[in-house]
């Protein structure tokens, strides 16, 4: 009888130890989930039960590095839609308004300010009310979405559902978290407190330091030429023809004004200078620009001054090139003018939208003043150094500082996209090559044209070849890890290793023709197959000694199947392979 109430106190025991424990695994945080990255940094969030200010609700921890922030708020984000969003649905709960916590005020190298939220920070979801009191448990669904960006480059926009299992019944036991909270309403960041007259001066110095920016020396040779030779017209000419390329510089601020008046009055947001490097493909057209235009200073090719510009005729052709050129100097100074317009724009967009206008114009007449004093007063150019060899060694030195500036746009890409636009600026700067030095001005015209015609299309399909962001892997490939591939191989589990490295073109096309073949890519999920890739790229890496000392392998690229019940591996050396791997991964057993 003795041994009843024993028996009974261990079936409650062992039920309460039981319920302790479905309530703990009900309540665990979940394994942090990437939600975007660059390189090796990746930002990645995790959900957790917790409490604030006396309400249960979700906790959405964010991590990630400093160098990557979310855009806090609709004002500061780039497009309506990506500042960070968190929303929490679930069939048994509802959710209230999402707690933010406060933002960290930004200041890129454009000299705006912008709130983010960078680093580890956490998001609060409150639980309003249980729709069914009697269903305690329930899976909860939070999506995130926004966009995270770097200094200079934006990455993809981005939208995550992470779920997590709760049991409400263990609320009161939820850990408690505190943070300051933002603002109901978000106050508008504004710019320095200048006077009027001050910071249209500001505006000013702003247009006129704008001549001297490296990306508009490589068409100051064309100006000046234009100005030396309309000095030798009528001054009444040389005049207008000045005035019409002011016009062109002109042109570009007003259309910068337009589209600033366009989203302020549509869409209450304001033009952010400098938004445009927030796009990839932008960054990358521009960072090839500069490498052509650096092709231009060493010599590699010349620019001619149309005849529509630099002609002596009266036809108003002219007119129409001066404001052209005025056009595309003012757009080449857009690279390098990131910290010199901030202030100047920054201050235009915290006033009125006529006065805001009037400033932004008044950095165009700040570049185009300049030139107007000169074709105005062409006697001022006798002042100017006589030309020599200092030109043309300061001009070749302005090339490789227009490279530099390449460089820093092309390194604020993606990763996926660095090497590629790398590699079609090399083959770009070889087209031009064969466009200007492969013919001279006594080539026949059907071997000058046919030379071009191959240059063009020589550039276009390396574009097509290059350019285009690398599609996404469709093999879930895991790291090297000899105990990982030793557990497989004793669980009979088929395991694919494939030994690349970064600065193997034919792995790269091995890539391309097996490994991203979709039939290839659902026989290795079906199958089972373990698929490992080995980085060999550094010397040192485990995959790279093990290539030489295990599998006796001279090189990469290289491939190596070990199937179940095979004592001897199947390998493949070289790019095209895909038809053999398909019938060998058909023969594997299903797991």
């Amino acid at each position: 009888m003795r041994k009843k109430p024993a028996a009974i106190l261990w079936i409650i025991c062992v039920f309460l130890a039981n319920c302790v424990a479905q309530g703990q695994s009900a309540n665990t945080s979940t394994a942090p989930v990437e939600l975007t990255g660059l390189r090796d940094k990746a930002a990645s969030a995790r959900l957790e039960p917790a409490r604030m200010d006396g309400r249960a609700g979700i906790a959405v921890i964010f991590e990630g590095p400093n160098d990557l922030h979310y855009y806090a708020t609709p004002e500061s984000a780039t497009a309506s839609g990506f500042e960070l969003i968190v929303d929490a649905n679930a069939r048994d709960f509802v959710f209230g308004k999402t707690v933010l916590p406060m933002w960290d005020i930004f200041v890129d190298p454009l000299g705006t300010k912008v709130k983010v939220y960078a680093g580890h920070f956490t998001v609060f979801v409150p639980i309003k009310t249980v729709k069914v009191p009697t269903e305690l448990t329930g899976r909860v669904d939070v999506t995130i979405s926004g966009q995270a960006c770097t200094d200079i480059v934006c990455l993809e926009p981005f939208k995550k559902t992470l779920p997590v299992t709760i049991d409400y019944s263990q609320s009161d036991s939820w850990k408690e978290i505190s943070f300051e909270i933002a603002p109901e309403e978000y106050e508008i960041v504004e710019g320095p407190r200048y006077s009027v007259w001050f910071a249209l001066g500001l505006a000013f110095l702003a247009g006129l330091s704008l001549n001297i920016m490296p990306c508009v020396w490589p068409v100051l040779p064309l100006i000046i030429m234009r100005i030396v030779e309309q000095a030798k017209q009528s001054k009444g000419r040389s005049t207008v023809m000045g005035l019409a390329f002011c016009l062109g510089i002109l042109l570009f601020f007003a259309c910068l004004a337009g589209a600033n008046i366009i989203l302020q009055v549509f869409y209450s947001t304001a033009l952010q200078w400098g938004d445009q490097f927030r796009n990839p493909a932008f960054v990358a057209g521009m960072a090839l620009l500069l490498v052509v235009l650096a092709l231009f200073m060493f010599g590699l090719f010349t620019i001619t001054v149309p005849s529509s510009i630099a002609g002596k005729s009266g036809s108003g052709k002219g007119y129409t090139g001066a404001v052209g050129m005025g056009l595309l100097a003012a757009i080449l100074s857009t690279p390098c003018s990131f910290g010199i317009l901030a202030a100047a724009f920054a201050w235009a967009q915290g006033q009125s939208l006529p006065l805001g206008t009037l400033a932004i114009m008044i950095i165009g007449v700040g570049m185009a003043v300049p030139y107007a004093i000169l074709t105005s007063m062409p006697a001022l150019l006798k002042r100017t150094p006589k030309p020599g060899r200092w030109m043309e060694l300061f001009k070749q030195t302005i090339g490789f500082i227009l490279l530099i500036i390449a460089v820093k746009l092309i390194a604020a890409l993606p990763q996926a996209r660095t090497t590629g636009v790398l590699y079609f600026a090399v083959i770009l700067a070889f087209c031009v090559w064969m466009w200007a030095g492969w013919v001279t001005y006594n080539t026949k015209p059907p071997r000058k044209w046919t030379i071009r015609i191959i240059a063009v299309v020589l550039a276009v399909a390396a574009g097509w070849a290059f350019l285009p962001a690398p599609a996404e892997e469709l093999i879930d490939w895991q790291k090297y890890d000899a105990t990982t591939i030793e557990t497989a191989k004793a669980k009979e589990k088929p395991v694919l290793i494939k030994f690349t490295a970064d600065w193997c073109l034919s792995c790269q096309a091995a890539d391309k023709l097996v490994y991203r073949r979709k039939d290839i890519a659902e026989l290795i999920e079906q199958k089972g197959v373990l698929a490992i890739k080995a980085d060999t790229t550094v010397r040192n890496y485990p995959a790279t000694i093990a290539l030489k000392n295990v599998y006796k392998e001279p090189g990469v690229p290289v491939s190596i199947l070990f199937a179940p019940g095979k004592t001897e591996p199947t390998r493949w050396r070289g790019m095209a392979f895909g038809d053999q791997l398909k019938t060998h991964l058909k023969k594997l057993p299903s797991p």
